[in-house]
C-alpha cells in the first residue's frame, strides 16, 4: 500500500521551460511504477477537487486500487518544482492547504488494508510519517518502507533512527540525505542512518544511479543510471522505490530488485510527467530488464 499525496505539479526547468498544472504527487508515481510489474498496488491519499479526474482514471485503468483515496471539499496542494542545474526545490503556492492537511494518516487506511503485506510512506510532513508508522507497529512480518520530506541532517539524525528503528527500508535523495561527508563518500555515512530493523538505505542520486546499503549484510550495492536521455525527471525516485519494493516482495535478488527500480525510474524521466509510465507494458519492462542484465547494472 502506498500512502501520501496527489499534487497538482508546476514544473519549471533550469533552462527555462514550464509544464504547468501536471497531475503529480509520490503516490501517483509510485503507483503506476510498480503497476508495469502487475504489483497490486492500493493507494491512501486526499485529492482536492482540482486533481485531473481523468489522471484516477487512468490509474484504476492500470489496476490501481484507489478505495483509500479520500475527496476533499475544495482544491487541494499545488506545488512549484523548481530545477536548477542537479538540484530541485519544492514550493506549495500561495492560497493552497498545508501540506499536513492533504496528507494521509492512519485514520484514512480503509480497513480492509490493514493486514496488508506492505506499506511505503511517500515524503510527507515528519509528524504524518512519524504518526502511521506508530500505527504499523507490532506486526514484524509487514515490509514497511518510507521516503523522507524533512532531510536528514545532523540535527534530525536521532529522531529520525528513532523512526527507522521500525522500518525496513529507507529511500533517501540527495537533496534529502545531508550528513556530513555525503558528498565525499556516502559509504561511510549510509551506516550512520542504519537502526533497529532497518535493513536497506537506498541513497539515490539521480543521473550518477545511487548506492544501497543492506545493513544487515554490512554490504554495498552501486547501481548507475541507465537512459538515453531525461526529458523530466519528476517522479523517477518515487518509481524506483516501487519498483525496487515489487521485486524485494516477490522475493527476488538484490541485484534484480535494483534493476527493476532503475526500469521503473527510466519510463518515468523519458517523457513529460507520467506519460511514459502510463503507456509501458510488462513486456516493455521485460525487455529493459534484459537489457540491464546483459549490461551488468548492478555491482
Amino acid at each position: 500500500m502506498l500512502l501520501g499525496n496527489l499534487l497538482v505539479d508546476d514544473v519549471v526547468f533550469s533552462d527555462g521551460s514550464t509544464r504547468m498544472g501536471q497531475p503529480g504527487g509520490a503516490v501517483m508515481y509510485g503507483a503506476l511504477g510498480a503497476a508495469i510489474w502487475g504489483t497490486s498496488v492500493g493507494c491512501v491519499s486526499l485529492v482536492g477537487t482540482d486533481y485531473p479526474v481523468a489522471m484516477l482514471d487512468a490509474l484504476e485503468e492500470r489496476r490501481v486500487d484507489l478505495t483509500g483515496v479520500h475527496r476533499l471539499d475544495g482544491p487541494g496542494v499545488r506545488t512549484w518544482l523548481l530545477y536548477e542545474g542537479q538540484s530541485r526545490r519544492l514550493i506549495h503556492r500561495l492560497g493552497c492547504p498545508t501540506h499536513e492537511q492533504v496528507s494521509p494518516g492512519p485514520e484514512h487506511i480503509p480497513p480492509a488494508w490493514h493486514s496488508a503485506p506492505a506499506f511505503h510512506l511517500a515524503p510527507m510532513p515528519f509528524a504524518v510519517q512519524r504518526r502511521v508508522l506508530a500505527s504499523l507497529t507490532g506486526n514484524g512480518n509487514r515490509f514497511v518502507s518510507i521516503d523522507p520530506h524533512l532531510p536528514v541532517t545532523e540535527e534530525t539524525l536521532g529522531d529520525w533512527r528513532k523512526a527507522l528503528a521500525d522500518t525496513d527500508a529507507f529511500f533517501p535523495g540527495e537533496d534529502e540525505l545531508l550528513l556530513e561527508g555525503t558528498d565525499v563518500d556516502p559509504r561511510r555515512v549510509l551506516p550512520r542512518v542504519a537502526s533497529g530493523r532497518l535493513r536497506f538505505i537506498v541513497f539515490k542520486q539521480g543521473a550518477r544511479g545511487g548506492i544501497l546499503y543492506d545493513a544487515r549484510e554490512e554490504r554495498f550495492h552501486r547501481w548507475r543510471a541507465r537512459s538515453t536521455g531525461v526529458v523530466d525527471a519528476t517522479g523517477a525516485g518515487d518509481a524506483f522505490a516501487a519498483g525496487f519494493i515489487s521485486a524485494h516482495l516477490g522475493g527476488l535478488p538484490i541485484s534484480v530488485c535494483i534493476d527493476r527500480g532503475v526500469v521503473s525510474a527510466s519510463f518515468a524521466i523519458e517523457a513529460p510527467g507520467a506519460a511514459s509510465l502510463l503507456t509501458a507494458s510488462r513486456t516493455d519492462a521485460d525487455s529493459r530488464i534484459s537489457q540491464l542484465s546483459a549490461a551488468g547494472a548492478g555491482s
